[in-house]
């Protein structure tokens, strides 16, 4: 059985840049994604959102679809890199994408803000932005 491959940041990009079927998938609500920042070129598909904070039951076909467009006959074998702020629901929504077919999902260690330091707060131990790795927001 497949399991979720954990991948440190600077590894994800790099794999993002040597493998052009590579997809990054920010699984955060729109608000995070929008206001929080998110990493260049990453692909918005949420988990979880407002207004109910449900689980998005077309969260599979979401990633299918934007899949699909990097390799459409081969798009359940594309790496796909699944990243949230910490790295806590990118463990569900990864094994939903595997237990769906898809072979390939990486877990970016820290996601985008990281674990909370003493002071709580996030960017200062590990993540996408602890690791200057590029972002923007709007």
């Amino acid at each position: 059985m497949n399991k979720i491959i954990p991948i440190a940041p600077h590894k994800a990009q790099a794999l993002l840049e040597k493998d052009s079927t590579a997809i990054l998938i920010d699984i955060r609500s729109s608000m995070e994604f929008l206001f929080i920042g998110h990493p260049v070129n990453a692909v918005h598909i949420a988990w979880l959102d407002d207004p109910d904070w449900e689980i998005n039951p077309n969260f599979y076909n979401e990633v299918k679809y934007a899949a699909k467009k990097r390799s459409p006959k081969h798009f359940v074998n594309i790496p796909i890199l699944l990243i949230c702020r910490s790295g806590n629901r990118t463990q569900q929504a990864g094994q939903l994408l595997l237990t769906s077919g898809f072979n390939h999902v990486f877990d970016i260690e820290g996601g985008f803000e990281g674990e909370k330091d003493q002071n709580s707060h996030r960017s200062h131990i590990n993540g996408w932005r602890y690791h200057n790795l590029p972002w923007e927001q709007c």
